[in-house]
């Protein structure tokens, strides 16, 4: 097999790469349409659209193990009253300390 020229190589891992990007995007969707399918199975119309976006966006961001820690550190009580509509419909947004800080616990 003769050897390749650098502009052949190049233009080999070039396409290797276009590839590799083309397949791990069809990878990515197909997880994202299993883990969709896994959400039809969960009472989600409990929560609204943001609090629904809110809770898998900082469980994403902080990573499962610490998320799944964090919640089952919440006392039953604790979920019962924040479950509730109404006394979380009366509280207002709470000011921004200017960060997104998942490290700070947050009390009712």
């Amino acid at each position: 097999m003769p050897k390749m020229t650098e502009r052949e190589r190049l233009a080999k891992i070039e396409a290797d790469q276009q590839n590799l990007a083309r397949e791990a995007e069809t990878v990515r969707r197909g997880l994202r349409v299993q883990y969709g399918k896994l959400v039809t199975e969960l009472p989600v119309e409990r929560l609204s659209e943001r609090e629904f976006r809110d809770v898998l966006g900082h469980a994403i961001r902080v990573g499962g193990a610490v998320a799944i820690a964090a919640l089952k550190g919440l006392s039953a009580v604790g979920v019962q009253a924040e479950s509730s509509p109404a006394p979380s419909r009366k509280r207002g947004a709470l000011p921004s300390s200017g960060g997104d800080d998942a490290s700070k616990a947050v009390h009712p």
